[in-house]
């Protein structure tokens, strides 16, 4: 009996983690504020917007944004708040990669970042203030540099 209350417990809280992963498709239960925005370099007002930002706070206190492109990939995510988001489910298939570029260091020496042809991250934090992003350089807009990621 107490197995089936701790399922559903489980059952129950795993939608106020549900983040997109890097690569996939936006989160559909999570909790979003969608904010389109276009780049400067669309020349004509009937242009269509080069992604779609998607931002949903979690009950940790932990904001992500989703960079969305039109055809529904997440080519980048930022996270900011008092804890780190769960990368393995944030990161999806590239947590791996991101866990190998920090191995090499020292646990709490400083920032984590790495730069591949395929997969950039940045993570950075002290208790009660992490941030961070991670993207795929080869999904980036034309007109969109990584540096736009906040």
């Amino acid at each position: 009996m107490n197995f089936v209350k701790a399922t559903l417990v489980i059952a129950v809280m795993l939608p106020l983690a549900s983040y997109a992963a890097l690569g996939g498709a936006p989160a559909a239960g999570a909790p979003s504020q969608s904010l389109l925005r276009s780049a400067a370099a669309v020349a004509t007002p009937a242009a269509a917007a080069p992604y779609t930002v998607r931002e949903s706070r979690g009950a940790d206190g932990v904001t992500i944004r989703e960079y969305v492109l039109p055809s529904n990939v997440v080519f980048a995510v930022a996270w900011q708040g008092p804890v780190r988001p769960d990368m393995t489910v944030l990161l999806g298939n590239y947590f791996q990669r991101a866990a190998s570029a920090g191995a090499g260091h020292p646990r709490g020496t400083g920032p984590l970042i790495e730069r591949s042809g395929d997969f950039e991250i940045e993570s950075v934090g002290r208790p009660g203030h992490f941030s961070g992003k991670a993207l795929l350089p080869r999904l980036l807009p034309a007109q969109v540099r990584a540096e736009d990621i906040q």
